[in-house]
């Protein structure tokens, strides 16, 4: 080959685009969370509910004080039972009565609860009235006699 010859030039790649280098306007990201922790929109769902039922077990323990030796449980979805369809449908909660070395029980269905009520307060009144029902049941009593404002809205 003769070397007078002026030879192409070799590809060259196209020059990165800014975006590309950048993650923002300035290349920083993001600096921290959007909302701190203890902000109502950083928590998630579940730990949502779980408060909704925290504070209606708390509302009600200081009217009835021997609901302190009663457990309150949150589970996502009822177990069918054996054999035996549920006659009113999905149930919201449930009484495990007091067993040989085994406290009371009351545990609220959090998707069936969820599910009824689509706003935050509606979901937080369904969860107080379903856990005066299970007192109600638990202790013998009428659900009025739990709580006086029971089923007004």
């Amino acid at each position: 080959m003769d070397s007078s010859t002026p030879q192409s030039p070799a590809p060259q790649s196209p020059p990165p685009s800014r975006r590309a280098r950048h993650r923002d306007r300035h290349g920083r990201g993001l600096r921290g969370p959007l909302a701190p922790p203890q902000v109502p929109i950083s928590l998630t769902r579940s730990e949502l509910f779980d408060d909704y039922v925290r504070e209606s077990m708390e509302r009600l323990m200081r009217r009835w004080p021997q609901l302190e030796e009663v457990e309150f449980a949150v589970v996502e979805v009822p177990a069918p039972a054996p054999g035996e369809p549920d006659p009113e449908g999905v149930a919201l909660g449930r009484v495990i009565p007091a067993a040989q070395g085994r406290r009371s029980r009351i545990v609220v269905y959090r998707r069936p609860v969820e599910i009824r009520a689509k706003t935050r307060d509606d979901r937080a009144a369904l969860v107080h009235e379903v856990l005066i029902e299970q007192v109600a049941e638990l202790l013998g009593e009428s659900p009025d006699a739990i709580d006086p404002r029971y089923g007004e809205d």
